[in-house]
């Protein structure tokens, strides 16, 4: 664990991280603030929505291109021209005047995270190993959430002051670039096909297929997940609580709790296995959308977030390393692609799943439902990762 916090590729990686999957839920907080400015824009309800959600479809199409592209060119030279444009996208906000041309500034954000979070993951992979990699994705994971619970907890103070202000906080990104420039090597080794055997158990038989299942599983958990991003603004606000600052709060609670949790994500890995971590994790989403079904006081809501956040903290780290360890080194690329493709499908896909279910059952009946989706998916995890001793083989065991 020292040698990591002595490398400095590591602290370039995991400030980078914090670029990617909360990226578009840090302007929520003032979502409803931004839908009273553009009020006579038609159809300004959903093209609001749209901006949290629209990047993600943009990182799904283009994450496995963008993988591929990083496998054939180069990650740190993609991750760096990502970075940039990932700033000016992200400000874009700022200077727009039209909700329309925003919501464009938000694809071109889209595809900036798809080439930032498909290098950077497969630098990852190229750069670290084993037990070291596994407590990397949790550093990762902590990075990703803490950056969440600064950018989110701006979000909701910037929003009470101009409703476009939280814009800005996406300039951070040209603060790292230094970082990025001097901390990883300039000269990197891109796998070739010859190089694809598997190193050190990775690069399994059927690597196509877990990384599918992964895919599919990843899906599911965002679109449960992302119910909190896309809709905790509006379901405070029909229960007449107003102050944009109420919402930063609850998501602030959220991406807190999950990187703290996910800092624990090596030894829980560790003692519970690649099942057992994951189903934990379902498990404690499950119980928290069920606090969330049971409260209306912002006190109990932001409990019921922060057990959310608590078991999405061990979920994604569990995923995002299962699929490195799967993958040969030359696919790693293509590898995080199909991953990354499905967390922002799914961020996508949320509201187009939660929203009719909402206006036909209520908030309470949706949480209520996410709940018990979630704890299925930790039975069918439990049961489907477990580890298995490979019958048929005499050989012997890894």
């Amino acid at each position: 664990m020292t040698t990591l916090f002595r490398d400095p590729r590591a602290y370039a990686l995991l400030l980078a991280a914090t670029l990617t999957i909360m990226s578009n839920a840090t302007i929520s907080p003032a979502l409803p603030l931004i839908e009273q400015n553009f009020s006579d824009t038609p159809n300004a309800g959903l093209l609001t929505r749209l901006l949290v959600t629209a990047p993600s479809l943009v990182v799904a199409f283009l994450a496995p291109f963008a993988g591929g592209a990083a496998d054939r060119f180069g990650r740190r030279r993609q991750l760096l021209v990502g970075t940039i444009l990932y700033g000016i996208a992200g400000t874009a906000g700022l200077w727009l005047d039209s909700l329309m041309l925003i919501l464009v500034s938000r694809l071109v954000l889209g595809a900036a995270v798809a080439m930032i979070m498909t290098s950077q993951s497969a630098l990852i992979g190229d750069f670290y190993d084993g037990d070291t990699r596994a407590r990397f994705m949790g550093y990762q994971m902590s990075a990703v959430n803490f950056g969440g619970f600064i950018f989110i907890s701006l979000a909701g103070w910037f929003a009470a002051m101009w409703a476009m202000l939280p814009f800005a906080i996406y300039g951070f990104a040209f603060a790292l670039l230094p970082l990025l420039i001097f901390g990883l090597p300039r000269t990197e080794v891109i796998p070739t096909a010859d190089e694809s055997s598997p190193q050190h158990g990775e690069g399994a038989n059927g690597w196509k297929i877990m990384v599918g299942a992964i895919a599919v599983f990843s899906a599911v958990t965002f679109i449960l997940f992302y119910v909190l991003p896309t809709q905790v603004a509006y379901y405070l606000s029909s229960l007449g609580r107003n102050d944009p600052t109420e919402a930063g709060h609850v998501m602030a609670s959220l991406t807190l709790c999950a990187g703290l949790s996910a800092m624990t994500f090596g030894p829980v890995r560790g003692a519970l296995g690649q099942s057992g971590t994951p189903a934990l994790g379902l498990a404690s989403m499950s119980i928290g959308f069920w606090v969330l079904h049971t409260s209306e006081a912002i006190g109990l809501l932001m409990t019921g977030a922060a057990i959310v956040g608590i078991g999405m903290g061990y979920v994604m780290p569990c995923f995002v390393n299962l699929a490195l360890g799967a993958a040969p080194p030359h696919r790693r690329g293509m590898a995080t692609g199909i991953v990354t493709t499905a967390i922002f499908l799914g961020q996508f896909l949320s509201p187009l799943a939660s929203q009719p279910a909402i206006a036909a059952f209520g908030y309470s009946d949706t949480f209520a439902g996410s709940s018990v989706l979630l704890m299925i998916m930790a039975i069918v995890v439990l049961i489907g990762l477990r580890e298995r001793t490979p019958a048929p083989s005499s050989s012997g065991a890894h």
